[in-house]
């Protein structure tokens, strides 16, 4: 590859990095060419984008892109794939279900919400996460539950109030 095709793929990578916003740094060093070919049909039917790229150029792309990758710099070592995902977590899914067949692809990090997630141990943790659609739908539906009670005890209790309202006009009257 010559410094022209490196500085295209750099450049390639960092939009990639700024456009999907979350990524996943897996070890799939001894992998033979069958298990990684079928980990892309996989990542293709999940909407995952899988590339296989030097981890100097993986580091010149996060350099360039806005953000703070300083974390992931440290993990960049052996043989590294880089996975991209509109979802934070579809990426986890996938190689917790690879992993049921094998002990590769390992997680070197993920850098997801803006966050850094370093090492193998984090991949439970990356499982879980909500994205943001589903975290916007439990702000509005705790939102909407305090209204909802007043509603419902106004609705029930309805002819109490109306006749609380009528004795106090009487009252005044």
């Amino acid at each position: 590859m010559n410094k022209e095709e490196k500085y295209e793929l750099v450049e390639a990578l960092t939009e990639q990095i700024k456009e999907y916003g979350n990524f996943y740094i897996t070890d799939t060093a001894d992998l033979t060419v069958a298990k990684v070919n079928d980990i892309r049909r996989k990542c293709f039917g999940s909407d995952i984008v899988m590339k296989v790229v030097k981890n100097s150029l993986i580091k010149k792309a996060l350099e360039a892109a806005e953000g703070d990758y300083t974390p992931i710099f440290d993990t960049l070592k052996g043989t590294s794939t880089i996975l991209f995902s509109k979802s934070a977590k579809a990426p986890a899914k996938l190689i917790k279900d690879l992993r049921k067949t094998g002990d590769k692809p390992r997680l070197k990090a993920a850098y997801v919400y803006s966050a850094a997630f370093v090492g193998d141990e984090q991949l439970d943790a990356l499982m879980t996460l909500k994205s943001k659609e589903e975290l916007v739908g439990d702000i509005i539906g705790l939102l909407q539950s305090p209204a909802k009670n007043v509603l419902s005890a106004l609705q029930s209790g309805g002819t109490t109030i109306a006749g609380l309202v009528k004795t106090l006009q009487e009252r005044e009257g």
